[in-house]
């Protein structure tokens, strides 16, 4: 007999974001932004797409293309740690569909290392990445809601290692921690124009880019602390986005939603 905690289903789609436009970052491959793509589209949102890997950006927008219709799904390459780069993805959404309804900040940067013997440049690196490029994004992000005044919603990937200390793990730790504190500052402040900012904070959620980077030692020691004893798939830290993005979370504002049972 299988047991379905070992052997998850995907939920289908419920048209929970009918009409709406998204911008997703980190949205190519096979992570939580490529997921999280798939789970908007299925909701039948339109979705673009960006990323700074630009083959993998192009495949997934060809593959999303396909399934879903080329008018459902456009791409275009972003460095979140630049502002030009950065603007141009926010004005490409507001020229093809007259503004956007959801943003998503999946970009992310991890890496290992021993606080005493890391670099200003390691550090530097992830917090650019993982915190600075949200902070850009979330501001983009509510400019545009803000002179739309039709509302809109953020949705922010945060990590439990935010909460949780773990080895080797300071600089995302302190990036992860700061997305939280962002998401709920930038909460506070984007209410008074109806827009909603969340977060997500998974804890190991398996794809080949995961695999390829991390040690079998630590992905098996991670994995035996999760309380299912199976790392998330990524359409299931999806379905919390997608949670988050729809009318389902209408009085949901500031929250960090733990995908994992390491809450604190």
């Amino acid at each position: 007999m299988t047991d379905d905690r070992t052997a998850p289903r995907p939920v289908p789609g419920h048209g929970l974001l009918h009409g709406r436009t998204a911008v997703l970052t980190a949205a190519a491959g096979a992570g939580i932004g490529g997921a999280t793509a798939r789970g908007f589209l299925q909701e039948g949102a339109r979705v673009l797409l960006s990323d700074t890997h630009v083959r993998r950006l192009r495949e997934t927008e060809a593959a999303l293309a396909e399934e879903f219709g080329p008018d459902a799904v456009r791409a275009q390459p972003c460095d979140v740690t630049d502002e030009t780069q950065v603007r141009a993805l926010f004005d490409r959404a507001a020229a093809e569909h007259g503004g956007l309804d959801i943003v998503v900040n999946n970009a992310g940067l991890g890496g290992t290392a021993a606080l005493v013997d890391m670099a200003d440049e390691q550090w530097e690196r992830v917090l650019d990445v993982t915190l600075n490029g949200t902070f850009r994004c979330t501001r983009a992000a509510l400019r545009a809601f803000r002179a739309s005044g039709r509302g809109g919603v953020v949705v922010n990937n945060s990590s439990v290692v935010g909460w949780r200390a773990q080895a080797g793990q300071a600089h995302y730790a302190a990036a992860k921690a700061g997305v939280m504190a962002l998401t709920r500052c930038a909460a506070v402040e984007a209410a008074a124009y109806g827009v909603r900012v969340n977060a997500v904070a998974p804890s190991l959620a398996l794809h080949p880019h995961l695999v390829k980077v991390t040690s079998a030692g630590v992905l098996a020691e991670l994995t035996a602390r999760e309380a299912y004893g199976r790392c998330a798939e990524p359409w299931e830290v999806a379905n919390a986005i997608v949670f988050l993005a729809s009318d389902y979370s209408s009085y949901l504002t500031g929250e960090v939603i733990s995908v994992s049972s390491r809450h604190p």
